[in-house]
């Protein structure tokens, strides 16, 4: 598969769903997922708060079904400020582990591993990923715009049947909907690697506490 990055320019879709997902046949996507007692309620309430002000001081009210479309109206720079501010703030929350984390044991974990590896080069090409003890972060390209969707539920259904049965446990296992962003750069995309690279470093996990994969590129990837 001929690897790129999002082009504005190209033809993509948007699906909405719990969250909207941004879809391009080929565009490198970083997919982020997470165990449902990932976060707690109160953690989540806080969060939704600050978000909350943070939008009325820009006019825009966080009630509105439009709300995302008012901050896409914002001076490119201000909406950087929110996405990198909000973004760090949720991934500081997961990378603090809360939660029983049984994706901390490695058996646990190459389950999820190996579903991701499974249809590389058929379905998608998988380039980076990293099982963290409550979440999971991919970086992957998909054939066409239907796949990415499809393949997540995928991914999510066969695990966590898998893990349930594993540690003879039932109910859901991961949260319902996932994070997932379209590559916009070269620059972008070696940035996301490296933060895939050191997540496990940054939440000062034992070696033996995530699970990292990363793929050589040819020089023509």
């Amino acid at each position: 598969m001929e690897l790129h990055f999002f082009d504005r320019n190209a033809e993509y879709t948007v699906i909405e769903r719990r969250l909207p997902h941004w879809l391009q046949p080929g565009a490198v996507c970083f997919l982020t997922w997470r165990t449902d007692d990932s976060i707690p309620l109160e953690v989540v309430e806080r969060w939704r708060s600050e978000r909350g002000r943070w939008l009325r001081l820009h006019g825009i009210n966080p009630t509105a079904s439009n709300w995302r479309y008012q901050l896409q109206q914002l001076d490119k720079s201000v909406q950087e400020e929110f996405y990198d501010h909000f973004s760090k703030r949720w991934h500081d929350e997961l990378d603090a582990c809360h939660g029983a984390c049984v994706l901390r044991c490695r058996e646990i974990a190459e389950i999820v591993g190996n579903s991701l590896h499974h249809f590389d080069g058929d379905r998608y090409e998988l380039l980076d990923f990293i099982v963290m003890p409550n979440h999971i972060h991919v970086l992957v390209a998909f054939l066409n715009e239907t796949a990415m969707l499809a393949q997540c539920d995928s991914w999510k259904h066969f695990t966590a049947h898998k893990i349930n049965r594993e540690l003879k446990t039932k109910g859901r296992f991961w949260q319902q909907d996932g994070f997932d962003h379209l590559v916009r750069s070269e620059e972008q995309f070696y940035h996301l690697r490296r933060y895939i690279a050191n997540n496990g470093v940054k939440a000062k996990l034992a070696p033996t506490e995530y699970l990292h994969y990363s793929k050589p590129l040819s020089p023509t990837s």
